[in-house]
């Protein structure tokens, strides 16, 4: 299916971009989270009316991603876990709760944002995770893991 982009979306392309992608991911993600739209003779015609508009939206979340990427640079966030007396951790902390974690810090932050590289984190200790408020804006946080005996 042909789409036009209305924002700028990983491995796939930037604003304005006509790309080609399978039916399933344009119906079922990229059209219902307005990302994209199909590439129609109108919607392209639409779409070029509208471009300032949207490259200026674009700019401005890209500059509050970047306001919240600098604030959060270099922090690190303490989280608490049942763990047994030799590190590891009964559960794991995903990145559901590093984003909570975040929250609870004044950082909006949604799981999605969350990467962890090596997987949900099972051992108690300090850990390297990277955030990604936007595409094009990634910060490194450290997350404490502190075991909880009982």
């Amino acid at each position: 299916m042909q789409i036009i982009l209305l924002e700028k979306v990983a491995n796939l392309g930037n604003l304005g971009d006509v790309v080609k992608v399978k039916d399933g991911y344009a119906r079922n993600f990229l059209i219902p989270t307005r990302q994209a739209r199909r590439a129609t003779e109108s919607a392209i015609k639409e779409f070029e009316a509208r471009r300032a508009e949207l490259e200026k939206a674009a700019a401005e979340k890209l500059a509050a991603a970047q306001a919240l990427g600098e604030k959060m640079s270099g922090r690190t966030v303490h989280i608490t876990q049942k763990a047994g007396v030799d590190g590891r951790l009964f559960g794991s902390v995903t990145n559901q709760d590093i984003a909570e974690a975040l929250t609870r810090i004044d950082f909006k932050v949604a799981k999605a944002q969350v990467r962890l590289p090596n997987g949900p984190l099972k051992t108690v200790g300090e850990h390297a995770v990277t955030v990604a408020p936007h595409t094009d804006v990634v910060v490194e946080v450290k997350v404490v893991v502190v075991g909880e005996t009982d």
